[in-house]
């Protein structure tokens, strides 16, 4: 059994902090500025000075990369995001033993904002945190219909979109996990651990890849390709299906 010291959310969720710049989250009250809900970006009402936000960020990012196709841009930026909600959710969980309320229409997003993406929740509520809620919150209200918003618009398989979710989620592990071990929160480390372990068992989790026990913690290996090694200077991914960029391949296993 893992003990966890549970304590309550404090409105600006201070113990993220630490962990670095994926797992900050902005807290209790409005952005300084007016920025779409994750709710109307996934509904295709986020239109501002941007236009649709979810397409002025996949061309962001497809400028950054200099990526040759645009369903390129549109993994990379679902990834990102996706290891934003991921290590918000995950590092809450672990560390007070509850998770804030996620819901879409409480996200703020910063179509413009540089990476880690930019998110502002409005109101701090807390949730259980555990892993059915977790899931619940990161992959049912935001990744799936992140997933469909993407496809309406790009060329990108729904079996990659979930390598990424899957890819995002284990990354965020491994960096919640070296970190407790480096300050002596083993109860930390264990409690991240057996949530990621029972979100794999999730039906949009469990055939996207391989994961094994290392001395180093869980190693995972992903059944589909992200697409990054098609950007030019790019490679291969640590958990990418592919040991070496492929000479040639219109298009990359979709898992």
């Amino acid at each position: 059994m893992v003990l966890l010291h549970v304590v309550d959310l404090d409105p600006e969720l201070a113990a993220l902090r630490p962990l670095g710049g994926f797992f900050l989250l902005r807290a209790a009250g409005e952005p300084p500025r007016p920025l779409p809900t994750l709710a109307a970006v996934y509904d295709d009402r986020s239109s501002d000075v941007h236009g649709n936000g979810l397409t002025f960020r996949v061309r962001k990012v497809s400028r950054a990369l200099r990526a040759p196709e645009e369903r390129i841009a549109a993994s990379v930026a679902q990834q990102g995001l996706a290891a934003r909600l991921w290590s918000v959710a995950l590092g809450c969980a672990a560390l007070y033993g509850a998770i804030p309320d996620l819901d879409p229409r409480l996200l703020r997003w910063d179509p413009d904002g540089s990476a880690p993406d930019d998110l502002w929740l409005t109101e701090v509520a807390a949730l259980p945190g555990d892993a059915a809620t977790l899931a619940a919150a990161v992959l049912d209200d935001h990744l799936e219909p992140l997933s469909a918003a993407l496809r309406a618009r790009h060329p990108v398989a729904a079996g990659l979109l979930r390598g990424n979710a899957a890819s995002a989620l284990s990354g965020a592990a491994g960096q919640l996990e070296r970190w407790a071990r480096l300050h002596g929160r083993p109860g930390t480390a264990a409690r991240a651990r057996a949530l990621t372990a029972e979100l794999f068992t999730h039906p949009l989790l469990a055939d996207t890849g391989t994961r094994a026990e290392t001395p180093a913690g869980t190693a995972f290996r992903r059944r589909s390709c992200c697409l990054y090694y098609r950007v030019p200077g790019g490679g291969v991914c640590g958990d990418c299906c592919f040991t070496r960029p492929p000479r040639s391949s219109p298009r990359a296993p979709s898992g």
